[in-house]
């Protein structure tokens, strides 16, 4: 969509009342063309078609305009880990398998709210409802790390959780950073950014002993040969 139909539908939004609307609407295009540290605050008034101090209405600065963002990414992210998560159905493996294809996707499907999230530099601990909304976000991944934790072999020490949501978030993060958004890739993957991610999340699992293995599924024989039986994240291709 060009400059000018984005210019136009701003102005339409801002003369119906709803000037903040506009405005975020305008930084979110710019920060989807420049980055979240590639405009100013008046860029985004230009954007919205208001003139360079009708900003000041809605928020105390360009910070408070990418927290305002931020927020709402993080809001929308919680929403689509968690219908991911589904409380861990059917089982956790493979419930833990949708959420790290789902935070691929988002990096991926929504790269301005991503970058104004994770790549604007805002400091998150002092802005207490971006901050609430980053930890309700994250608690999906740390409820997915207990119940992980909680398939320890007996005799075993399990892993702290925490530390388990922490090192998966970084495995999580840094290939959707590299390697999912399309716009950031470094270099040609021989796989999919998802199977990269559930090949490093084996890895990491097999490497602290859990069992990785599942059982057949009711539809396959047991004596199927053990090449082809689904592993634990789906039938081998």
């Amino acid at each position: 969509m060009s400059w000018r139909k984005e210019t136009r539908r701003a102005e339409r939004g801002y003369h119906h009342g709803n000037l903040k609307e506009a405005l975020l609407q305008a930084a979110l295009d710019l920060i989807a063309q420049k980055g979240a540290a590639g405009f100013t605050f008046a860029d985004a008034a230009r954007m919205a078609g208001v003139s360079p101090a009708a900003p000041y209405r809605h928020f105390r600065d360009r910070d408070e305009l990418l927290s305002s963002i931020a927020q709402r990414g993080f809001e929308q992210f919680e929403a689509v880990l968690t219908e991911a998560w589904d409380d861990g159905r059917p089982d956790t493996v493979t419930a833990f398998e949708r959420v790290g294809k789902a935070y691929l996707a988002f990096a991926r499907d929504e790269p301005a709210f991503y970058s104004a999230m994770f790549e604007s530099g805002l400091p998150v601990d002092l802005n207490p409802t971006l901050l609430a909304a980053s930890e309700r976000a994250f608690g999906i991944l740390r409820a997915a790390a207990e119940r992980l934790a909680a398939l320890a072999p007996p005799g075993m020490p399990r892993p702290p959780a925490m530390m388990m949501a922490l090192h998966i978030w970084s495995m999580s993060h840094g290939i959707a950073s590299l390697f999912a958004r399309g716009d950031a890739a470094r270099r040609k993957l021989p796989m999919s950014p998802e199977e990269l991610l559930e090949a490093e999340v084996l890895i990491y699992l097999r490497g602290l002993g859990f069992p990785t293995d599942r059982r057949p599924e009711a539809s396959e024989p047991a004596d199927k040969p053990a090449g082809e039986r689904a592993g634990p994240w789906g039938k081998p291709k």
